[in-house]
C-alpha cells in the first residue's frame, strides 16, 4: 500500500520540476522575436515566443495611398506570417525542453502546434 504513496510522491516532484521548466520557457518565449512581412517589407509584424503583438509597422506611402483594403490585406498578411514564425519559436523550445527524448506523439503534437504552415485567413463576405 505504501508503495504507490512513494510512487505517487516521485510523480509529484516531476511534475513540479516540469511545472518549473514550463515557468521558465514561458519566461525565455516572452524574450524571443519573430517577425512576418508583406508586401515587400511595406508592412511588418513583430510577435514573441507567446504570440503576443509587439509592433505593427506600416510604410508611410501606405496611409497615403488611402487603399484600406489594401492594408488591411496586408496586415493580416503579415500578421499569420508572423504567427507562423513564432509558433515555429515555441515548437524548437519544446524539443530543447524534451531534451532530445523519444517520446511517442511528440512530433505529431509538434506539428499541431505549429500548425503545419501559416493559418488560413478568413474568407471576405
Amino acid at each position: 500500500m505504501f508503495k504507490g504513496l512513494a510512487g505517487l510522491g516521485s510523480i509529484l516532484k516531476q511534475a513540479q520540476q516540469i511545472g518549473g521548466q514550463m515557468e521558465k520557457l514561458n519566461a525565455e518565449l516572452r524574450n524571443r522575436r519573430a517577425s512576418g512581412s508583406a508586401g515587400g517589407g511595406m508592412v511588418e509584424i513583430e510577435v514573441n515566443g507567446l504570440l503576443e503583438v509587439l509592433k505593427c509597422k506600416i510604410d508611410p506611402t501606405l496611409i497615403t495611398g488611402g487603399d484600406r483594403e489594401l492594408i488591411e490585406d496586408m496586415v493580416a498578411s503579415a500578421m499569420n506570417q508572423a504567427v507562423a514564425n513564432g509558433r515555429g519559436l515555441h515548437a524548437e523550445a519544446m524539443k530543447e525542453l524534451a531534451g532530445g527524448l523519444e517520446m511517442p506523439g511528440f512530433e505529431e503534437a509538434l506539428e499541431k502546434l505549429t500548425g503545419g504552415g501559416p493559418p488560413n485567413p478568413p474568407d471576405k463576405p
